[in-house]
């Protein structure tokens, strides 16, 4: 093939091709710059014309060609910067700055992590996993840059945690409910954490957020009662379900313990760990071999009787239609749970207590965090794909890579 052929496919402007071989299942070009070409200080940015000091030649990786690797050596000038008198190598707009590898490759790998992991990549590539999460991290870094700041803002939001590492490490996520996005995150769950996000997009888009969906966790609601000034603070229906299940299961437990003690076998045999999930059900949902354990269960234990027609009545809150009816129910039903003998039962009316007024908000605007609960599951697939992340801020833009704004998809849509 003639050399300006060559040149068409590469599409490298100002270069010209000194050489090209194929070798077995290799393409090596080398490219000169033309005279006329101008070169750009690596230091400044600015364009030198005199201060030259040398020439090199660098082996860079550029996307295959027909079933061939192929590599590039092109030729950098250095010059001696004008600015702090040190001799600089000059910057090519293609190449990737500090890497072995063009622009247009370095692109085609962060693609190629988006749908699989590191080390199945470098695998496909031929490169090693942690040459592979350099290149990525670095385009990520530039995308981010770009997109994420300053972080957009939302008129409705979901805020939410996910664990990221053991002992209590964890992420916190904040989701633009219209757009179905990642659009912010970062490493801790505390108030000054999520104060930095409400700083980030400024006061005026913190007075235009409309509603926030969250799960009661005290320090998401102070900084939002604080920054969100206009925004209607939503308890999730998901997790306050949740906290009254796991106060019937803790009662389960309690129980469990004491017929352990008591040698009660036939107690023991129906509310051990491989029928918990009977007491969990939605009566409404349980087939009729279950509802007749359930029946039996509740004969032969008071307390778990009780806890159970304490959590089918606080499931038909959610039935309410006006907000004045809901409150009225809400608070005969923690009046029920003080009156109970279930000591887990009054934890849990204290805690809707103090989120009163945030569980009745859902029948003002019925926002939920079931979207935060979806992409923590997707975060969660992510670090399993992934063995995990020692490197904290690269997961946190994999988290943006493949729930978030950085999607390559999205450019393709």
């Amino acid at each position: 093939m003639q050399k300006h052929g060559i040149k068409k496919l590469l599409n490298i402007p100002d270069y010209a091709i000194v050489k090209a071989e194929i070798k077995d299942d290799t393409i090596t070009i080398w490219l000169k710059p033309y005279k006329r070409k101008k070169s750009k200080c690596g230091n400044c940015g600015n364009h030198h014309n005199k201060g030259y000091h040398s020439s090199g030649w660098v082996k860079v990786k550029d996307l295959d060609m027909s079933g061939r690797a192929v590599y590039l050596y092109v030729q950098k000038r250095r010059y001696m910067c004008s600015k702090d008198r040190q001799v600089h190598t000059e910057s090519i707009n293609w190449l990737k700055l500090w890497s072995r590898v063009t622009k247009r490759y370095a692109m085609h790998v962060s693609r190629l992590t988006a749908i699989t992991t590191n080390q199945e990549a470098g695998w496909f590539l031929g490169k090693d996993d942690q040459a592979v999460y350099r290149i990525d991290k670095e385009i990520l870094e530039e995308q981010a840059a770009k997109k994420l700041n300053p972080p957009p803002a939302a008129k409705n939001m979901s805020v939410d945690e996910v664990s990221h590492q053991k002992y209590y490490k964890y992420l916190t996520n904040v989701i633009d409910v219209d757009k179905r996005k990642v659009i912010w995150n970062a490493k801790g769950r505390t108030k000054e954490i999520m104060d930095g996000y409400f700083q980030a997009i400024g006061k005026e888009n913190c007075e235009a957020i409309e509603s926030i969906a969250m799960d009661g966790a005290r320090t998401y609601i102070s900084s939002a009662e604080e920054h969100a000034v206009n925004a209607l603070l939503v308890c999730d229906k998901f997790h306050i379900v949740a906290k009254v299940n796991k106060a019937v299961d803790d009662t389960r437990k309690f129980e469990l313990k004491k017929a352990r003690k008591q040698d009660n076998q036939e107690l023991i045999d129906l509310i051990n760990c491989k029928q918990r999930f009977i007491l969990l059900k939605n009566r409404n949902k349980l087939t009729e071999k279950q509802e007749g354990y359930l029946e039996r269960l509740c004969a032969v234990n008071q307390p778990i009787y009780e806890a159970m027609l304490l959590k089918e009545s606080f499931v038909r809150l959610y039935a309410c239609v006006r907000e004045e009816e809901a409150r009225k129910y809400l608070t005969d039903w923690i009046s029920e749970a003080f009156k109970s003998r279930l000591e887990y039962f009054h934890d849990i009316a204290n805690s809707l207590l103090k989120k009163f007024r945030y569980i009745l908000n859902w029948f003002k605007r019925k926002i939920s965090s079931a979207i935060s609960e979806g992409f923590n599951n997707k975060i969660k697939r992510l670090k399993r794909m992934g063995y995990g992340y020692r490197d904290v801020d690269y997961f946190l833009l994999k988290i943006h890579q493949h729930c978030g704004l950085l999607n390559p998809r999205l450019t393709t849509l």
